[in-house]
């Protein structure tokens, strides 16, 4: 019995041990931007302080459970309370970094002395080589366990500060029941359950307001009173409200200010609709917050918008939430307006209809998973459901300051048999920023354009196809479903403003 309960342990304290680190991840990356660079660097300090803590294991002699009850209850005090610490640490951003790496070189000396002190708790019952190999098979399922229950479980029910407590909780749990799984080996039992239940009970309490640590921790990140947040499966959705409006953020990236979201949304959809005479059919991909729906609703002539976001959090905001319906004039409400929440690239491959304009709205590539939606693959499945005549417009980020981004995306739809006409905005929030209207048919610069807009006219919206010097092309690769580019490009070009 004694040797399964510990192979459990081992399953338990490794889940633990990486779930810190996906928290640690995912909070540098929303705070510091460059997902992978931010997850690489998170990982490989924890694999390398794992050698560092295994090598340390030989040094410990005397008192082997004891002292692996005490690293477990150190870890539950610092991985569970890392994301506030984190968090809090935000404060000074200067220091963010030492403490991030602190932290994460602490946490993984600690859980790489969890599995050689069990090993060597238990070598004398069990033979050497089926001691090994099943300790570091539970080991391994641990790690798996963990990525699968982050992902689609923890992360969007729980929030990540919820979580870092909640696993916290767990190797707590696993220091108490050490004191009776490994008895025989221990001298003070009482004063080593006290110490547990203490750490108990501190992360019991965080838990319970661990609302309030979650609502503190996101003051800290953003200028304005936040008005709504939101973990889903896919992003962290927080809202903030302040004397410049309302703004969205998703996983901690300003989307738009309701003070000048119009500049980017009229810019977005009214130079490709004036491009084409046919508008009936009309797509949008990404836009669940209804605004470009709501441009989109000022041409009678368009029959049907079918909108395909793959997170219901934004379009039910977009939908229910009194600012967002007030700010898209209930666009998601209209009866020509057909939601779907669905992975783009899945729902492109699996339909057959056909659309006169295409509107792709998508966050900025700052990872793969984006990035794959301005890949030559991607753009291959859009031309396949344009009619000849349609055209598409994309959002391009900065020309200005990710001029390898913005033209990289141009290259891409070029290599799939678009022509393309590149443009830009100014749009106070952002600075300049780019679009890129395409077509497989011929264009030329459009004009031409509806009553009531607060920002275009005919001769602002020639000017925004005019590309100053320094915003002028530069040489660049397609984006390529193997390859992502664009991602490189993306984190080099805004590495350089950090």
């Amino acid at each position: 019995m004694l040797p399964f309960l510990a192979y459990l342990t081992v399953l338990l304290v490794a889940t633990c041990g990486l779930v810190y680190q996906f928290i640690a991840g995912t909070i540098s990356s929303y705070l510091l931007g460059g997902g992978i660079t931010q997850f690489s660097l998170v990982i490989g300090v924890f694999l390398s302080a794992l050698g560092i803590g295994s090598y340390l294991s030989r040094f410990i002699e005397r008192e082997v459970a004891k002292r692996f009850i005490e690293v477990e209850l150190s870890v539950a005090v610092i991985g569970g309370l890392a994301a506030p610490l984190l968090f809090a640490a935000y404060a000074r951003p200067s220091s963010f970094q030492a403490v991030l790496y602190a932290i994460v070189l602490l946490e993984g000396t600690l859980v790489g002395l969890e599995v050689p002190l069990i090993v060597r708790l238990l070598r004398r019952r069990v033979q050497f080589k089926d001691l090994v190999a099943r300790a570091l098979a539970f080991d391994y399922l641990g790690s798996f366990l963990a990525g699968i229950l982050f992902v689609f479980v923890l992360l969007p029910n729980l929030g990540i500060v919820h979580t870092g407590i909640a696993f916290g909780l767990l190797n707590a749990l696993v220091a108490l029941s050490g004191t009776w799984l490994f008895a025989p080996s221990l001298s003070d039992h009482t004063r080593l359950r006290v110490k547990s239940l203490a750490v108990l009970a501190l992360l019991a309490a965080a838990f319970v307001a661990s609302e309030r640590l979650t609502a503190i921790s996101e003051t800290l990140l953003y200028a304005d009173r936040i008005v709504f947040s939101q973990q889903t499966r896919f992003q962290r959705i927080v809202v903030t409200a302040g004397r410049g409006g309302h703004h969205l953020f998703l996983d901690g990236n300003l989307q738009f200010s309701s003070l000048d979201e119009y500049r980017y949304h009229e810019a977005l959809v009214h130079p490709v609709f004036a491009s084409r005479a046919r508008r009936g059919r009309v797509l949008v991909l990404g836009g669940g917050d209804g605004l470009a729906v709501r441009e989109i609703l000022r041409y009678p002539e368009v029959e049907q918008i079918t909108l395909v976001d793959i997170d219901p959090g934004i379009t039910d905001l977009a939908l229910r939430h009194p600012v967002f319906a007030a700010l898209n004039e209930g666009s998601m409400a209209h009866p020509k307006v057909k939601v779907i929440n669905d992975d783009a690239m899945a729902w492109l491959r699996e339909g057959t209809d056909r659309f006169d304009i295409v509107v792709i709205d998508f966050p900025d590539p700052n990872n793969y998973t984006l990035g794959k939606l301005y890949t030559t693959t991607f753009y291959r499945l859009v031309l396949a459901r344009l009619e000849p005549e349609g055209a598409i417009s994309v959002q391009a980020t900065s020309p200005l300051v990710a001029r390898q981004s913005f033209w990289c995306i141009v290259t891409t739809l070029e290599e799939v048999g678009m022509n393309v006409l590149p443009y830009h905005a100014f749009v106070p929030s952002f600075g300049e920023w780019g679009y890129a209207l395409a077509s497989p048919a011929a264009l030329r610069v459009p004009s031409g354009l509806p009553a009531g807009l607060r920002y275009l006219d005919d001769d602002v919206m020639g000017s925004l196809f005019k590309i100053s010097p320094d915003m002028a092309r530069v040489p660049v690769d397609a984006n390529r479903l193997s390859s992502q580019a664009l991602v490189r490009y993306y984190e080099n070009d805004w590495g350089r403003t950090l």
